[in-house]
């Protein structure tokens, strides 16, 4: 490959959540600014996460909505759904989106170049060209930069003998471009991705299962959440198998799936099969083991800037491990740039990363459960308050619900937080900001939150845990 003589502060490898708004901080910095993308701006959460899966999401709570009008007073017949509208409408909103980061791209004067990028060494990488390169656009070569920041993220992990196929067995990919409705369907994994999934498929009409090895459904949730969650998702026709295991798949027309649970084992036969046990981080063919960048578990390490153990190579995002959350490669990538620009940043407290699955119900938390607060030796206050005491709730027609929150019982710290009904995924973010500015409980009793609102319970539960709640 020919040198293109392009010497930039910092080029980043990969244009997901964590690359682009790097990029764009980068920029804002003065630091000139190159990204390296193989495929789609905006990377997987973009075009094939987050965004869209939301969507489908969206589609699935209105056609729930409208299947249940009568409940409201209205009348609205023949209610059906066009799968391929659906995720026509999906793939519109990444398309728009994947469009507007392009634009800020160019805004901000980031040179985006279309290839497969390899470290040679700290300063230098190199970019096999891209296929599919837009016209005009940088490509293949080799380009320098004083940092180098690797956000290549994460893909789909497989399991032996659950080897997504594209066809029997699929990833979110596949899940997010249905062609047709599948009947039955088998979710392996209960994290945020598989519970979603569940909750699309069931609400459009499949008969769903799904099958995870630990003893609770979202096992990074609080148990008391996990299991109102569960409650509702069976409530709602989902079978739920805990502690359970696929142990083998037979394949054909339809898949025949092996069940281990309780020293027992059973058949069972599904259409489709989703496997979501989880993504690994994209650390390959980058050629850091030559470098000696070190690795564990399948990802990048780094400290609380994003450095790695080679100077003028850093990482973000899920490449660099868990939490595997858009808004966490972002806020790592900012901090990382931040101190590359000698700002001096604080580093990133993964405590305080909050989490959101957009299942119905949406399930929101941030910080400690009550169980890790209680195994890191803190005596708790735990105050809690059920949607069905709001009136905003009521009148919603979602009365189903409940908001908890834990404190460290002699300083009234807020440990942590964690919600289970309809818009918690917009409620939680006023919790992440109470901790982050190390709130205590009196200074959220002393708020005023509006009436009539979703966001009184938050109030509530905090004067629960103290003997003060009003309204249950």
């Amino acid at each position: 490959m020919a040198d293109n003589g392009s010497a930039y502060d910092v080029i980043i490898i990969g244009s997901g959540p964590g690359g682009y708004v790097t990029a764009i901080r980068a920029a804002q910095l003065g630091l000139k600014t190159a990204i390296v993308e193989k495929k789609h701006l905006g990377g997987i959460c973009l075009n094939w996460g987050c965004i869209p899966t939301k969507a489908l999401l969206r589609s699935a709570e209105v056609y729930d909505h409208a299947k249940h009008a009568k409940d409201y007073g209205l009348t609205v017949k023949d209610v059906s759904f066009d799968i391929a509208k659906v995720v026509e409408r999906s793939r519109g909103v990444s398309k728009q989106l994947n469009n507007g980061v392009g634009m800020l791209l160019k805004k901000n004067k980031v040179d985006v170049i279309w290839g497969t990028a390899k470290v040679e060494k700290a300063g230098t990488i190199t970019v096999e060209e891209a296929p599919d390169a837009p016209k005009g656009a940088l490509k293949g070569g080799t380009y320098t930069a004083k940092h180098i920041i690797i956000a290549t993220g994460a893909r789909p992990r497989a399991l032996p003998g659950l080897e997504p196929d594209g066809e029997a067995i699929w990833t979110y990919f596949e899940a997010m471009v249905p062609k047709e409705m599948p009947k039955s369907l088998l979710v392996v994994g209960s994290g945020a991705i598989g519970v979603e999934f569940a909750s699309f498929f069931n609400s459009m009409g499949a008969k769903v299962t799904i099958v995870e090895v630990l003893d609770q459904i979202l096992p990074v949730e609080d148990a008391e959440i996990a299991a109102h969650v569960r409650k509702r998702l069976e409530k709602q026709g989902i079978e739920i198998l805990t502690s359970a295991k696929v142990t083998k798949v037979d394949k054909g027309k339809t898949q025949k799936v092996t069940i281990e649970k309780d020293g027992k084992t059973e058949t069972r036969e599904v259409e489709k099969i989703i496997s979501a046990v989880g993504v690994v981080g994209n650390i390959e063919n980058l050629n850091l083991e030559k470098l000696g960048v070190k690795t564990e578990r399948g990802c990048i390490v780094i400290d609380g800037y994003g450095r790695t153990n080679v100077d003028g190579i850093y990482a973000i995002g899920d490449v660099a491990g868990p939490p595997m959350l858009a808004h966490k490669a972002e806020h790592e990538g900012v901090v990382c740039v931040e101190a590359i620009a000698g700002l001096k940043p604080h580093p990133l407290d993964k405590l305080k990363i909050p989490g959101c699955t957009y299942c119905q119900p949406q399930v929101a938390s941030v910080g400690l459960t009550e169980a890790k607060a209680k195994e890191a030796g803190r005596k708790v206050k735990v105050g809690r308050f059920p949607f069905i005491g709001n009136g905003k709730a009521i009148a919603l027609g979602e009365p189903e619900g409940i908001v908890k929150t834990v404190f460290d019982a002699e300083t009234g710290e807020l440990l942590g937080a964690h919600m289970a009904g309809a818009e918690v995924t917009e409620l939680i973010q006023g919790f992440v900001v109470a901790m982050n500015l190390e709130t205590t409980e009196e200074d959220l009793m002393h708020a005023v939150f509006p009436h009539p609102t979703l966001s009184e319970m938050m109030h509530e539960s905090v004067l629960n845990a103290y003997g003060r709640a009003i309204h249950i």
